[in-house]
């Protein structure tokens, strides 16, 4: 079995494609099969933006060409990248360019088109977030809320967008939720928990939902603070109460772009939100075909 890196976008980028074009399988399209000596003929096309948008996940559709070309016995197309990751591509603005056999082409299209089109999306509305808190110093956060064995591409995403990511899996960071905090009996019964997570030099976040727990749990010095489901005014409440203490308070749940400005300007050091990687939207971008 193949040997992925699921921290590296680059190896999970590689695992992915190379499953993606066997669910597809694309060595068995009908269509272009049929076409004959016509889809041996070199073409070219150019991907194009259909709407403005970060990009994000070029790397992707030359992984997708790479490893079709090796499949099909065929050269790898010439690929040039015009608008990098992490920058603006606005309305019919050229991403990048391909050319080689339009055999190889129309059989990756689609996969190519899928995953640049979902991470550019991603980047796309982190990028609205990060410009939202503009000025204010707060981090934009992602979460664990990913698509399972898409995390590296998705968080990759995320920072080409200009946001910050949060623990990439459980054994980075130990945070210790509201249902951790349940089983072990109430925060204020944490202590050993904490110790024990400290013992391991893993750092440690707690959640909190109202200013009791957070006094609760200040004692134990953690790392970090998730403030959870608190209003504005309960945030800079928190704010106030922490002062001092040199730990890092995240606010979380119930953030859209309507209240984010106003929830960074309660003081908090970063706001996470699912949205960013559960709920984008994948960036309108498209093959012009003939375009070189």
């Amino acid at each position: 079995m193949e040997k992925v890196d699921w921290s590296d976008p680059v190896s999970v980028g590689s695992f992915i494609v190379r499953n993606a074009l066997a669910e597809d399988r694309v060595m068995d399209d009908v269509t272009t099969s049929s076409l004959g000596v016509p889809a041996d003929d070199k073409s070219a096309c150019a991907v194009s933006a259909r709407e403005e948008l970060i990009t994000a996940g070029w790397f992707l559709v030359e992984q997708v060409f790479s490893e079709l070309s090796i499949l099909a016995g065929r050269s790898i197309p010439r690929i040039q990248n015009i608008i990098p990751d992490g920058s603006t591509a606005f309305e019919g603005d050229r991403i990048g360019c391909l050319q080689g056999s339009a055999n190889l082409l129309l059989r990756g299209e689609r996969v190519a088109l899928n995953l640049l089109c979902h991470l550019s999306g991603i980047a796309t509305l982190t990028a609205k977030y990060v410009e939202v808190v503009k000025g204010t110093g707060v981090e934009i956060l992602d979460t664990r809320k990913t698509t399972p064995c898409l995390r590296a591409l998705e968080k990759y995403a995320v920072r080409a967008g200009g946001g910050v990511n949060h623990r990439f899996n459980l054994a980075e960071l130990a945070m210790v939720k509201d249902n951790h905090t349940a089983v072990a009996g109430g925060s204020g019964k944490l202590h050993s928990v904490i110790l024990r997570i400290k013992e391991k030099g893993i750092p440690v976040e707690i959640e909190v939902d109202s200013i009791d727990q957070l006094k609760e749990v200040l004692d134990e010095k953690p790392d970090r603070i998730l403030l959870d489901n608190m209003k504005p005014d309960a945030l800079a409440a928190a704010v106030r109460v922490a002062s001092g203490s040199g730990i890092y308070l995240e606010a979380s749940g119930g953030i859209t772009l309507k209240n984010l400005r106003e929830v960074a300007g309660t003081g908090v050091d970063g706001i996470s939100s699912g949205a960013l990687t559960h709920s984008a939207s994948s960036a309108d971008i498209g093959f012009d075909w003939g375009i070189t």
